[in-house]
């Protein structure tokens, strides 16, 4: 990840310094201004040794004009101003981000020709350069360009470089703003659907539920009458005891807790770049946090390392969007995950001590690389007690393309077996599969005691039989059945489309049905 520079700029860039002086402004005189001075000084020394006072005219002419020029030119640059305008200043990874730039002339001489540099990193692409026609006194020119990242980061713009000629072309003098701009890719969310996930209470799809402030409503502690209460709210019977008026206390909302676990060993993943199996978990972590959110749960980030992502809440312990920006929060949490890298751990040790230390309540959600034996015999002790576990485990054997009859594919099924054995709900994940889709396939019931496959998109071994989808997708891979069936409410009948528990091919007409089909 790039390294975020400095402080960040305000966007505006003022009159910058003055370094040298006047003298140092003479060495920017361009060729054509070093000839003209040249040849200045020969014709002078030529006239005054011949007594030519033609000659002398021409000599001085020759001379003095670049001399014009550069103190011309050197006067004007400090009433020069730039400033750059960025939005937005975050961008998920692989959109596009605009620029523009703006250069005002706040003196009372004109301008020559300018060109404009800026500097950007290579990450977003060539150099945007530019060249600005004369400016009169107290005028304007803005320019634009695009920038895109495909890797999330944090990217410095800047500084401005203004490069500024005289009509006569003798000299050229550069002008460096010190202002810059930050551009910040966070990782690319995936919009997921609604399902049905433990850690929210029951009948509450937001993931909150009321409990009174103290007691339970069979048993209510009431507190003073205040003005402005309600008096709906009076509670007779405390009233009746204490002799005077008496309040039921207010509800408070309570929330969902969620972990969502990001496995950054970089002994877990192979390879870089935005198709690598370390930038698909980034994602997934982001997309899952950012969906939770929305649905009422104070998300907690964690990595292997035990330590939770800069941002969270001190109140609620997480990333919550109950905040009067609710888009606060997922900013903050994006911008955490924008710039997190591989650690050098080995273990998931101290995750496994965070997670007892908190007490391992609500809904965990982990995003790990490939594991050896030990590592998911810990990792299966992560599993909440009374809680849902879900795991998205990103094999090195299935990313790095080795073949089906490969050991490595069976070692990495026995890992998955230790998880699911242990009561987490766990898919494999090979490159390309959409997180939606396996998000569905988490929530998804699946026969009694049995283990849940890969979505529609298993692989080799791990495309073993699950749960069929709402979609009428099987959990093993895209076998289908077309068969007269009921959907899944009973309310209609029909040819249904229904999902096979699993398999490799695609199949039809066999006959079949389930609660995945569709009507």
């Amino acid at each position: 990840m790039p390294a975020p520079g400095g402080p960040p700029g305000s966007g505006e860039a003022h009159d910058g310094e003055d370094r040298g002086g006047l003298w140092a402004a003479f060495g920017g005189l361009t060729t054509r201004g070093r000839s003209f001075l040249a040849a200045g000084v020969a014709a002078t020394a030529c006239a005054y040794v011949l007594g030519q006072e033609d000659l002398l005219r021409v000599g001085l002419l020759l001379a003095v004009l670049p001399v014009v020029c550069v103190v011309v030119l050197h006067l004007t640059r400090h009433r020069v101003t730039g400033s750059r305008r960025l939005a937005p200043a975050r961008v998920p990874a692989s959109a596009e981000a605009r620029v523009s730039l703006r250069v005002d002339n706040v003196s009372r001489l004109p301008t020559g020709l300018l060109m404009l540099q800026d500097r950007v990193p290579y990450v977003l692409g060539p150099r945007p350069r530019f060249v600005l026609d004369r400016m009169e006194p107290g005028g304007r020119r803005e320019v634009s360009y695009r920038v895109r990242a495909d890797l999330r980061g944090r990217y410095p713009l800047g500084p401005l470089q203004l490069r500024l000629t005289d009509p006569f072309g003798m000299c050229e003098l550069t002008r460096g703003f010190s202002a810059y701009d930050t551009l910040t890719v966070v990782p690319r969310v995936d919009r997921l659907p609604p399902v049905r996930l433990g850690g929210e209470a029951a009948g509450h799809g937001d993931g909150r539920y009321r409990v009174l402030a103290l007691a339970g409503e069979d048993d209510v502690i009431p507190r003073g009458y205040r003005h402005g209460d309600d008096l709906r709210r009076v509670h007779w019977r405390s009233t009746a005891r204490y002799g005077e008026l008496m309040v039921r206390r207010e509800e408070r909302p309570r929330r969902a807790h969620c972990t969502v676990l990001l496995d950054t060993r970089a002994v877990a993943y192979e390879g870089a770049g935005p198709g690598s199996p370390f930038e698909w978990a980034v994602s997934g972590a982001a997309s899952v946090a950012s969906h939770l959110m929305e649905r009422g749960f104070t998300v907690r980030l964690l990595t292997d390392t035990g330590s939770a992502l800069p941002g969270h809440d001190a109140a609620s312990g997480g990333y919550a969007s109950s905040s009067p920006d609710p888009s606060g929060a997922a900013g903050l949490m994006l911008d955490a995950l924008a710039v997190i890298d591989h650690s050098e751990g080995t273990g998931l040790s101290p995750a496994h001590d965070a997670l007892l230390g908190t007490g391992g309540e609500g809904l965990l959600v982990a995003f790990l690389g490939d594991l050896d034996e030990s590592q998911a015999a810990l990792a299966a002790r992560m599993r909440p007690r009374g809680g849902t576990a879900v795991a998205f485990v990103l094999p090195t054997a299935t990313w790095s393309g080795a073949p089906e009859g490969d050991p490595a594919h069976h070692e990495a099924d026995e890992r998955l077996r230790v998880l699911r054995d242990a009561g987490w709900t766990a898919l494999p994940v090979a490159p390309g599969t959409p997180l939606p889709d396996l998000w569905r396939l988490a929530g998804a019931p699946g026969p009694a005691g049995g283990p849940y496959g890969a979505g529609p998109y298993g692989v080799g071994p791990y495309g073993v039989p699950g749960a069929a989808l709402a979609d009428g997708y099987g959990a093993g891979g895209y076998d289908t059945a077309t068969a007269p069936g009921a959907a899944a409410d009973g309310t209609a009948a029909g040819p249904a489309r229904a999902a096979a528990a699993g398999g490799g091919a695609t199949g039809s007409g066999a006959p079949g049905g389930g609660a995945g089909g569709r009507a």
